[in-house]
């Protein structure tokens, strides 16, 4: 099977990113690595103007639309990181931008597609029922629909990413990565495994919501029931064809993570990294303790994908830990 995203695609994606987005750093903690019993480097996201990775893919989409395009102005779903991505990008080449979003959404995320010019509407109570209403409105009123994850000027904008870290770390052995709609695993598998196919590729779903994972185990689109997370960057429902297609080829496994695996992740990223990772961010590094059997001795890149938590769900991690314990490590 051909693959509809090439690595010369994200080679080409660079040329764009790299105009507007700084390179993000590797980051390695002796005391985290000590924790898994492998050489564990954190690749930080969270330091991208948005706080997260997705703003990759968004500045590659948006600085490709046609002239046509950019009058029509673009419309997208989202919970939060996709949403800021798109309206970033849609400010950096004069583009009118739509984000429909879930009611009860992360409020620093909503600010922050406000703060940068977007247009927010509030719709349904999770990200898919937010995502019906986009596509409706983008039929009634001409937008350029773009899809948080089947687009793949999307996932060759994140593979950028996974071009740093195996440029950065040669020598990587594994890479573990969340997924939510699945560009940043689509990604992760496109350019590791062309440039080295003996790089081992995992991803992570929140246990409550494990449509890819159950999608990629039965070899069929399986549709999940709504369920709860704090991590919003994982609450997707259903999975996505384009991506589900290159996941189902090309990852080596996907692990599930629990509520306070994530936010237990979220303390020790802070403690040995001081990296502040929101949900979805932190659960590459809940995954990471889940496999430091099978990861023993080796080197693996963990991706914080994100870190736009609010000071509110913090609280709440801290509260919900005991740490009056001080009892942060798995």
């Amino acid at each position: 099977m051909s693959q509809p995203v090439t690595l010369g695609d994200v080679y080409g994606a660079r040329r764009v990113v790299g105009r507007h987005l700084p390179r993000t750093p590797l980051v390695r903690s002796s005391t985290l690595c000590k924790q898994l019993g492998f050489e564990a480097y954190v690749k930080c996201e969270n330091l991208l103007p948005t706080g997260a990775f997705k703003v990759r893919g968004g500045l590659n989409l948006v600085s490709r639309l046609s002239e046509e395009e950019r009058l029509r102005g673009v419309i997208t779903a989202s919970t939060g990181n996709h949403g800021q991505s798109i309206a970033y990008s849609a400010s950096i080449f004069g583009v009118k931008a739509v984000v429909g979003v879930p009611k009860g959404s992360n409020p620093i995320k909503v600010e922050a597609i406000k703060d940068l010019g977007a247009v927010v509407e509030f719709h349904g109570s999770d990200f898919d029922e937010a995502r019906l209403w986009v596509e409706e409105e983008a039929q009634r009123k001409g937008y350029r629909y773009v899809h948080s994850a089947n687009e793949p000027l999307l996932i060759a904008g994140v593979g950028t990413l996974y071009l740093e870290i195996m440029e950065d770390l040669p020598d990587v052995e594994a890479i573990i990565v969340p997924i939510g709609g699945g560009s940043g695993a689509a990604a992760a598998c496109i350019v590791a495994k062309s440039l080295n196919p003996q790089v081992k590729v995992f991803g992570v779903q929140a246990e409550n919501f494990p449509a890819v994972y159950l999608s990629w185990k039965n070899k069929t689109m399986v549709e999940t029931t709504s369920a709860e997370t704090f991590a919003e960057g994982l609450a997707a429902r259903v999975p996505f064809q384009l991506t589900l297609g290159i996941i189902d080829q090309l990852i080596d496994d996907i692990v599930l993570v629990g509520e306070e695996e994530m936010k237990r992740a979220i303390l020790t990223l802070l403690e040995t990294t001081h990296q502040l990772a929101e949900g979805a961010g932190a659960a590459s590094t809940a995954a990471a303790f889940k496999l430091r059997d099978q990861l023993q001795g080796k080197r693996v890149a963990l991706v914080l994908t994100g870190g736009n938590l609010t000071l509110q769900t913090l609280q709440g991690i801290f509260k919900d830990l005991d740490m009056s314990k001080a009892n942060v490590r798995f």
